[in-house]
């Protein structure tokens, strides 16, 4: 087992996660058996709690584990589903290594940091290429280096070097900043070289630098990086910014990246196959037609919080040749604004994705009803799913108090509610339900013809669901319901009269992929193309989305 550690240094938001994942892909390209590790050096056991303003999106992997969102990344780019052991945290850590001394693991012996945190770290790390069976370990650290929090990691990575046999086996891959200042527009190294000294000061010596910057270095900048780095010139690898995360691993193909990594690590050379990646690449590159989503949201500042969907639309136009441009609203704002509201029904689809709390609710239930009223293709997304049932009951069925009981606890018509135990319904209690989870689909429904299947798999993470009490009024009413789970629970609603308007209790855009986009991003876009090009009018059916299938 080999191991390739990506590091950053100068400031935070450098793209690590895309250079570890395009690091993984390039591997990968060559028939070499990789898996991705984070590690996240908060005290937070998971990410499950933070808020999305703080940390970007929660992505949810299928074991249910609520992790980091560069594990959405790894995902992506490897096409491939990674367990929850690959994200360690500090908490993670530390409650392990309390929990072993309460046991009386360590017989008595004083439990420092060194070796037992230490310890600990690498365990997870070994246990995380052994239970995968990858022939390469890539770990990326978060934070800089300097930051106190990750110091225990990194010494742990110093010392795990030394033990699976040295640079032969474990490599050092440095993301750094080379700023371009001044009205010339000179491009600094010395953020670099006060980065690496500083990695050095702590026992690591980078083997290879990513250096991030505006434009492409020059071979004497690049000389200099390497003479005050003591890396050769080859390692040093010049990242400017790309038009998408996907042409990345092409960008550091072409500087050599596979090859040095596999000449370093003596790992088998084979001509990498890039022929999907360039097929994707190609079709985004030169789509021409051009739809716009309305994605209404409460986090829209930072485009982070929602970073899977987004992924997902662009997932869609490397394989549809759609360009998806994303037009953002405030869910708060909307309701206060005519602009905004006029706007949104000019919209080609209508996005509401998943989220807690009351803020923008009532902003949220009106994009619905703006959706089903104006024939406006629709995705509602778990919470969206939930706040599009609410406007239907109180729109059509006229139960004009009708909520969510998280939203209003006395609410007197609560059409979505925290489920009490009921025949063939499991009582939820106050954990959340999460991961993966079987979804059966009606015959004929539109889902099944998205999906091509009656039978998926898909990432959930929810705590409060449809009510099963107003069911038949909804149902007569035309809400209906096409995606259930096996004991019951209803999983996805259509309206049949209506050209795309669906809703549905999980996270699709956590399964989507750049060589396979998810079927209801594909299928919402397929239906927004139709509505801008009047290929059907509202209220007609939607022609049968022919996407990829999801894979459990």
């Amino acid at each position: 087992m080999k191991f390739v550690v990506v590091t950053g240094g100068v400031i935070s938001g450098l793209g690590k996660g895309i250079t570890t994942s395009s690091l993984a892909r390039i591997l990968k390209s060559r028939g070499i058996t990789v898996t991705v590790v984070k590690i996240d050096p908060y005290l937070n056991v998971d990410a499950g709690t933070m808020n999305p303003y703080q940390h970007g999106e929660v992505f949810v992997l299928d074991d249910g584990m609520e992790v980091d969102l560069d594990l959405g990344n790894y995902e992506r780019f490897l096409g491939e589903s990674l367990p929850g052991t690959h994200n360690i945290t500090t908490g993670k850590v530390y409650r392990a290594v309390i929990e072993k001394e309460r046991r009386g693991d360590y017989l008595g012996n004083t439990v420092q940091i060194i070796p037992h945190i230490t310890g600990e770290v690498k365990r997870m790390l070994r246990d995380a290429g052994q239970t995968t069976g990858a022939e390469v370990v890539l770990v990326e650290v978060g934070g800089t280096v300097g930051d106190i929090e990750s110091m225990p990691f990194l010494e742990a990575l110093r010392e795990l070097q030394q033990e699976v046999g040295g640079k032969e086996n474990m490599a050092f891959v440095h993301t750094t900043l080379v700023p371009v200042v001044g009205a010339v527009g000179e491009a600094k190294t010395k953020p670099t070289q006060h980065s690496v000294r500083e990695l050095r000061s702590i026992g690591i010596a980078p083997d290879m630098l990513m250096a991030r910057g505006p434009a492409l270095l020059t071979p004497e900048l690049k000389s200099k990086i390497s003479l005050f780095c003591d890396v050769p010139a080859e390692a040093v690898i010049s990242v400017p910014d790309q038009v998408t995360v996907y042409h990345v691993p092409l960008h550091l193909e072409g500087q050599g990246v596979g090859d040095y990594l596999v000449k370093r690590l003596k790992l088998p050379s084979r001509t990498p196959d890039w022929e999907r990646w360039k097929q994707f690449l190609s079709t985004y590159d030169k789509a021409t037609r051009e739809i716009h989503v309305g994605f209404v949201g409460k986090y829209i500042q930072l485009k982070d919080a929602y970073l899977s969907h987004l992924e997902a639309f662009h997932h869609c136009q490397g394989n549809l040749g759609t360009k998806v441009t994303v037009d953002w609203f405030d869910a708060e704002e909307l309701r206060k604004s005519p602009e905004l509201q006029q706007r949104l029904r000019e919209q080609d689809a209508i996005v509401i994705p998943g989220g807690y709390g009351v803020r923008g609710i009532e902003g949220k239930i009106l994009a619905a009803e703006t959706a089903r009223t104006h024939g406006i293709p629709f995705l509602g997304i778990c919470l969206g799913f939930q706040l599009a049932t609410v406007e239907f009951a109180r729109n059509v069925l006229k139960l004009k108090d009708a909520n969510s009981s998280e939203l209003d606890p006395h609410t007197p018509h609560p059409v979505v509610t925290l489920l009490d135990t009921q025949e063939g319904i499991a009582n939820m209690g106050g954990t959340q339900r999460l991961g993966s989870q079987r979804v059966l689909l009606s015959e004929d429904s539109l889902l099944h013809h998205i999906y091509g299947r009656r039978e998926v798999f898909e990432r959930h993470r929810h705590r409060f669901e449809v009510n099963p009490t107003y069911l038949e009024r909804l149902t007569q009413a035309g809400y209906t319901v096409t995606g259930t789970s096996p004991d019951g629970r209803v999983e996805a609603f259509e309206v049949p009269e209506h050209p795309f308007y669906v809703g549905v209790q999980y996270h699709p855009e956590f399964l989507s992929r750049p060589e396979s986009p998810h079927p209801l991003f594909a299928g919402l876009v397929q239906a927004a193309v139709a509505r801008r090009e009047g290929v059907i009018a509202p209220k007609q059916e939607v022609p049968r989305v022919h996407a990829p299938k999801v894979v459990a």
